[in-house]
């Protein structure tokens, strides 16, 4: 229609011919040779030109130009000003570039929208566009219009309402919709995240240089990885719609990881968990998700040292956990080996929070516990992974520990001493002690230290109780009873009206009551170490006495017959029952008569009451004590029964 227009305009047919891509353009040689540079040199040799496929715009760029080479005007819009821009460089028109800078300058970049159409319109003209500084004009303004509509007046808010999204996702799992639908509150966060990544990227690195603050620029960036990373529809999207792959799943992951590496190098080198500017949930978030995709090295270093800075503000929600049942177990898939990793990361630079992040790692320790297929060693190997300093207590621990013994009913005596090895009673809680003494899960050396530390939490409350109680009613004995009190003869007389001092001798002593507690503290703990190495010792001493009746149990024959002869032979230890034989080893007969080892619940919390009635006599429980008694269960020479009757 062009070429027919102007033939009949100008009374002369068409003598050139341009083809671009695959349409063809009749066009006179004269104005086009005029105003295009590039016609008069392609020219000389025929009269037909073919553009290459590197020629930006395609057909409708070509087409205004061709119409401004005849005198037409030109339409300018901010669908094809960036398209005509670049073909007119590439042909040399003259006159016509000039034109579309001062329309964009004038018109695109003053409007939002527009500089929007005209950054997308650039896309498929790099790098023409980026060399004539399109790209970058556009950029800034976007950036520079984004802080105007945070500092705007007439909006009267603190806070974006993007900023306030942010910080309502804190403390919360982490929800890919629900995210969607709280980008989609301010329009010019919803605009951005729609760009390609590479024009995003560059906006983002604007709105830094120009002096928004964190707090609304990380939200926005949280938004775009939502939407292109981390949203699951999005994802199915790519897989489904992209015809070109041979595998729709490993082009949408290949995608995917593209824009989350750049992703991690927009996120701040700070924490700005702390702030709130960024849930704790995201970061774990994109570790989920980064377990999948094939992410460089570096991203994946600098991922992990940002989930690591921020890990005391987690919580046991946010660690990821094998979505799949799986042959392995649980421990050994690789996001539980990330979440030690990073753990791991933050324990070796000794960064704040130590108890926060082992009172977390204990929490999902316990998530991991219920595997069947989870080997004792390698649940120590996770236990050991905090150090025992940086644990405040253990009963999240002990909560772990004893859903394994749960689900591994056949473990053997030195595997469950092995495991339970990690506890320390003294951490334990009143509660938590309690239970430990009442499960028969547990090993008999840990049953008789929670014993000892709940007993010793209950002299220390009566204490603590007789002590404040002790000091309240002498005040009130002494203030309530000065104006009634009369000296006897040759005592000073205090006067009524005068304040207690720090130095009357009628005054509580508050000052020694930290001193006391520090020593009190300090005897506890010595009582505890001595009693833990007598548990040891009397455990060493049971342990003979069980060789030597497995020994004997040998010879019950012979042992029988000497028995019945009365012979001199040295006493057995086969406790006989007939009706001569004290009342007291009647009652020790059951007990005697089988090993330790094969003993039920009730016999071993009989004998573990006895072996406390040996420390109420070592007055590790007590100050009264029977030295007779005491010299008879600690003599070097006392015989094999007596030893086991001093238990």
């Amino acid at each position: 229609m062009l070429c027919s227009c102007r033939a009949k305009e100008t009374g002369s047919p068409a003598t050139v011919r341009v083809r671009v891509a695959d349409r063809s353009f009749d066009l006179h040689k004269d104005p086009v040779v005029s105003k295009c540079g590039y016609f008069s040199e392609a020219m000389l040799e025929s009269g037909d030109v073919e553009l290459p496929a590197s020629f930006p715009g395609g057909c409708e760029a070509f087409e205004v130009i061709a119409l401004f080479c005849y005198g037409d005007a030109v339409a300018l819009d901010p669908f094809n000003v960036a398209a005509v821009r670049c073909a007119s460089e590439f042909l040399g028109v003259a006159g016509l570039g000039a034109r579309c800078d001062l329309y964009i300058n004038q018109v695109v970049l003053q409007s939002w929208d527009d500089a929007l159409i005209v950054l997308q319109r650039c896309q498929p003209l790099l790098p023409v566009a980026e060399e004539l500084l399109i790209v970058s004009r556009c950029v800034e303004s976007l950036a520079f219009m984004a802080c105007m509509e945070i500092l705007d007046p007439e909006q009267r808010r603190d806070q974006p309402s993007g900023a306030v999204a942010a910080r309502a996702l804190a403390g919360r799992q982490w929800d890919a919709e629900l995210v969607k639908e709280l980008a989609a509150r301010d329009l010019w966060i919803k605009d951005l995240i729609a760009l390609p990544f590479e024009f995003f990227g560059r906006i983002v690195r604007a709105l830094r240089r120009q002096g928004m603050k964190e707090k609304y620029v990380s939200p926005v960036v949280l938004f775009y990885a939502n939407k292109w990373v981390l949203s699951k529809k999005t994802h199915k999207f790519w897989a489904s719609t992209d015809d070109e792959a041979i595998d729709g799943e490993t082009d949408a992951n290949r995608r995917a990881a593209a824009i989350m590496e750049g992703v991690i190098e927009l996120l701040p080198v700070e924490a700005a968990a702390a702030s709130g500017a960024i849930p704790v949930a995201f970061y774990f978030a994109l570790l989920s998700r980064s377990l999948a995709l094939e992410l460089g090295e570096d991203s994946q270093t600098r991922l992990r040292e940002q989930v690591s800075s921020n890990l005391q503000f987690a919580r046991v929600d946010d660690l990821p956990l094998p979505e799949q049942d799986t042959d392995q177990p649980i421990a050994d898939s690789k996001e539980v080996r990330a979440v030690e990793s990073i753990v791991s990361s933050h324990v070796s630079v000794r960064r704040k929070g130590a108890e926060a992040v082992a009172e977390l790692w204990d929490r999902y320790l316990l998530q991991i516990a219920s595997d069947p297929k989870l080997r004792p060693e390698r649940l120590s190997e996770l236990i050991g992974v905090i150090p025992a300093g940086d644990r405040k207590h253990h009963n999240h621990l002990y909560e772990a520990i004893n859903t394994y013994l749960v689900e591994h009913r056949g473990m053997s005596g030195e595997e469950k001493a092995t495991l339970c090895g990690h506890l320390d009673c003294r951490k334990l809680s009143h509660e938590a002690c309690i239970q430990a003494v009442q499960n028969d899960r547990m090993p008999l050396r840990l049953i008789v230290q929670a014993l000892f530390v709940q007993q010793l939490h209950t002299h220390r409350a009566f204490t603590e109780c007789s002590d404040s109680f002790r000091c309240v009613h002498s005040g009130e004995l002494v203030v309530s009873g000065a104006s009634a009190y009369t000296p006897s003869p040759g005592c000073p007389v205090i006067p009524t009206s005068q304040p207690l001092s720090s130095g009357s001798p009628y005054e509580c002593h508050h000052a020694t009551a930290p001193r006391d507690a520090k020593l009190r503290a300090r005897d506890d703990a010595s009582d505890y170490e001595t009693a833990s190495f007598r548990i040891q010792a009397l455990e060493q001493e049971i342990i003979s006495l069980k060789q030597t009746l497995q020994r004997h149990n040998t010879l019950k024959g012979s042992s029988r017959r000497d028995a019945g002869a009365g012979g001199n032979k040295e006493p057995s230890f086969r406790v006989a029952t007939d009706a001569n034989a004290p009342a007291a080893i009647k009652r020790r007969a059951a007990v005697n008569g089988s090993c330790i080892g094969s003993m039920r619940w009730g016999s071993q919390r009989r004998c573990a009451s006895r072996i406390l009635r040996v420390f109420a006599r070592l007055a590790v429980f007590g100050k009264g004590r029977s030295r007779g008694k005491q010299s008879k269960c600690r003599a070097a020479t006392a015989t094999p029964t007596e030893k086991l009757n001093c238990m």
